[in-house]
């Protein structure tokens, strides 16, 4: 069966180990490599020993996953705090979500897509494809001159930073042998945390400072060198070194082409619908429920179709989704656990730096600042998690329990906040909880993912684990969002009264709320304060469903890492 399905994978000393026995420099060799779900028969069984890179080789690899890892993470929150000088150059303020929308749409629609398809042409073909694919959009969006024209070239910037990341998570766990995963991925975490604080600060003082471009022209020299080392460094056929490849025709016959365009359009739905409810179009409307439907209906077709290619079609097409994923218990309880993870880890960075610049009337610049208890306490959950899994080698599961309630405790806090305009201390404290328990999970979580799927199924399931992170924060943020204008809307109406000579404004906008009159602003943001309590209590109900989600994890024996 596996040699069917990976034809092109033929090893010249068959299925010899051909790893070296010394470990990259930095990390302690380990006494001896365990099997990992499924390795020591079927699939996985089949396949051979990834060669790990070594010496200058591992150290500039590891720098080129981290330099695009960064710059991905980068991309979601530098731009939140330009968008009022981006949207005075170009003009379109009413299409200013769409700035951050449209990059995560391209983002979050490749995911599996660009994994599986480097299963397919190799890790090397398709990060380069994906990392030129964002050079070339950053430098078009830096010479936009519409907001139409931006919006479009962010959504194919997003297709470069999504398949790029995807390819740096499936990487990673295939650099350093298993037993290595916690150090590593702990030590990755460290540069996606440094991303996300620096995302706001970045963006801030660049617009403040001089031309919001500049924040895309960066892009370019930065990522030229990933590619560069990509190109020269990366083995061809990473991480299958020595292996000989099928002819690229063989290769186009193992594309599952209807389950390829499923998923982009399935994914492309879901969140599209999301993005616009409650901005453009009501819950209600044609538009959006439309959409939720005609996603609906292809998510089911995408899994009637990759159950019958992946149980009872033979030939040599491989299926962009697994249905061994959702026969496997651990799996599914792995994808919800992303799927609710994503809401609370993406939606902080943008909620509390909303919070502090409307509440508490701080810049864009010092609302990032503010923020760090939150973004630096996700490195320290994931250096803790990689601490207790690798060394006292307790249980995975375990510490996602404990990341969840850290997560629920946090954000439980972080909905009581006085609604006075003054900056609450306790604010940093529930923060940092808050971001540990996200740091904790999310560092195990991709850990886990090939401790429970076939060695062949790696690489889509971590492709599978970002797409549906993404997802799973979109939903979020469009439920958020509408609690929050559901309970603020009426009321600040109610305070407003009957002025008519207001201008069009926006709930969340600093500088509508100083065009009302000076008696009624303060009982505005009062109300607003309240309304984002109501909002963050979201992230708390979502942190609570990554508990039964955990729950499926649970066997007999429990992995430990």
């Amino acid at each position: 069966m596996a040699h069917e399905i990976h034809k092109g994978f033929q090893s010249p000393r068959g299925r010899e180990d051909t790893r070296r026995s010394d470990s990259p420099p930095g990390i302690q060799p380990m006494e001896q490599e365990r099997p990992l779900s499924g390795e020591s028969e079927g699939l996985s069984a089949e396949l051979p020993r990834f060669n790990y890179p070594q010496g200058a080789q591992f150290w500039l690899l590891s720098s080129c996953i981290a330099v695009m890892m960064f710059m991905t993470n980068l991309e979601i929150p530098v731009v939140t705090t330009a968008l009022v000088e981006i949207t005075d150059d170009l003009g379109g303020f009413e299409e200013a979500g769409w700035i951050v929308a449209s990059y995560l749409l391209g983002y979050v629609s490749v995911s599996v897509i660009s994994a599986k398809f480097s299963d397919i042409f190799s890790r090397k073909l398709v990060f380069m494809i994906m990392i030129a694919i964002f050079i070339i959009f950053s430098a078009a969006c830096a010479t936009a001159q519409t907001i139409v024209q931006f919006i479009v070239f962010r959504a194919f910037q997003g297709v470069g930073g999504g398949g790029s990341f995807a390819l740096c998570n499936i990487m990673v766990i295939e650099i350093v042998p298993p037993d290595h995963y916690p150090q590593y991925v702990s030590n990755i975490a460290i540069v996606n945390a440094l991303a996300l604080v620096l995302g706001p600060i970045l963006g801030g003082a660049i617009s403040s400072n001089t031309t919001w471009r500049w924040i895309f022209i960066m892009n370019v020299p930065i990522a030229l060198i990933p590619f560069i080392i990509a190109w020269f460094i990366m083995p061809k056929d990473f991480p299958y070194q020595g292996l000989t490849i099928d002819h690229p025709s063989a290769k186009l016959g193992r594309i599952d082409w209807p389950g390829t365009i499923l998923i982009l359009l399935a994914t492309l739905g879901i969140t599209t619908a999301f993005e616009q409810a409650e901005r453009r179009f009501p819950w209600r409307s044609a538009y959006v429920i439309s959409l939720l439907t005609t996603s609906g209906i292809l998510w089911i077709l995408l899994l009637w179709w990759e159950r019958r290619i992946t149980l009872y079609q033979k030939s040599d097409r491989e299926p962009i989704l697994p249905w061994r994923f959702f026969t496997n218990r651990e799996m599914i309880g792995i994808l919800l656990n992303f799927f609710y993870l994503g809401g609370p880890t993406v939606n902080t960075m943008f909620i509390i730096p909303l919070r502090f610049q409307v509440i508490y009337k701080t810049s864009g610049l010092e609302a990032g600042i503010r923020l760090l208890p939150f973004t630096s306490a996700l490195p320290i959950g994931a250096f803790t998690a990689s601490l207790l899994t690798g060394r006292v080698k307790v249980p995975a599961v375990y510490l996602l329990f404990s990341g969840s309630i850290l997560q629920v405790i946090g954000f439980a806090l972080l909905s009581t906040l006085p609604t006075d305009l003054s900056v609450p201390n306790q604010i940093y404290g529930y923060e940092f909880l808050s971001g540990m328990g996200c740091g904790i999970n999310y560092a195990l979580l991709f850990i886990l993912i090939p401790h429970v799927s076939e060695r062949i199924d790696h690489a889509v399931g971590m492709g599978a684990a970002g797409q549906i992170r993404m997802i799973g924060s979109t939903v979020l943020l469009a439920i958020s969002t509408s609690i929050f204008n559901s309970y603020s809307s009426p009321r600040v109406r109610e305070i407003v009264g009957s002025l008519h000579t207001l201008p069009e404004w926006s709930l969340s906008s600093s500088e509508a709320i100083e065009a009302l009159p000076t008696e009624i602003q303060d009982n505005v943001r009062e109300v607003l304060a309240e309304g984002f309590n109501w909002q963050i209590l979201t992230l708390c109900v979502s942190a609570a469903l990554q508990i039964p989600a955990s729950l499926m994890m649970l066997r007999g024996k429990n992995i430990r890492v």
